[in-house]
């Protein structure tokens, strides 16, 4: 069966339609991108701040810190350590049936000499999105230098900046190089992460308030 010309026609719609959705949804991801690219700072030049945010990043086998969690860690304790910061508020995702990821960071800066006054947890960061809104809503942080990875920081910056926090990052990878997949996923999250912030998309546990330990 030869191919019509009607559905020739509709092929090029489907291909102009698609070319135009990818168009977009780069562009949009870029905007996000580098909206609050010059907010990402080394750990010498970062302003000092109430609080450190970090965000989740998985468990390793032992219910400790995956390696990337355990870069997050390091830098947020380094940041403590220099001054930087006053308190460290890891939030993370402890929903899911034996899976601790608060407590786990917790322990893992307790055991390295970070005060437990100084450690704030929040396990209901089910979300950079939820993180964010949190923080600010829950733990009433208005300024915060944000903790993760490169790649992570520009949609981080964008949601914490959006949502009412004077956010700063501090990439915890500082020079290492980015693997290819994470680059293709934020491609995706950053178009999504400006869909939640238009919206204004409720976190999943907005209950509860905490406040920041003082000096």
């Amino acid at each position: 069966m030869k191919p019509t010309r009607a559905s020739g026609i509709w092929a090029r719609r489907a291909l102009i339609l698609l070319l135009v959705g990818t168009v977009g949804l780069l562009v949009t991801s870029h905007l996000v991108r580098v909206s609050y690219e010059e907010r990402i700072v080394s750990l010498a030049q970062a302003p000092s701040a109430p609080v450190a945010l970090v965000f989740g990043a998985g468990l390793a086998p032992g219910a400790v810190p995956s390696p990337v969690l355990a870069q997050r860690l390091d830098m947020a304790m380094a940041l403590w350590r220099e001054g930087k910061v006053r308190a460290v508020l890891v939030s993370g995702d402890e929903v899911k049936p034996f899976h601790h990821e608060t407590r786990a960071m917790r322990r893992y800066l307790l055991e390295r000499g970070v005060p437990e006054s100084a450690v704030l947890g929040d396990e209901a960061g089910l979300s950079t999105y939820d993180s964010c809104l949190r923080a600010r809503g829950v733990f009433g942080a208005s300024q915060a230098l944000l903790v993760t990875q490169r790649f992570h920081l520009p949609r981080a910056l964008f949601i914490a900046n959006s949502v009412g926090i004077d956010a700063w990052g501090v990439a915890a990878d500082e020079g290492r190089s980015t693997p290819w997949r994470y680059t293709v996923r934020e491609t995706l999250s950053r178009v999504l992460a400006l869909g939640m912030v238009v919206l204004k998309v409720e976190p999943v546990y907005p209950t509860g308030r905490a406040a920041f330990p003082k000096d």
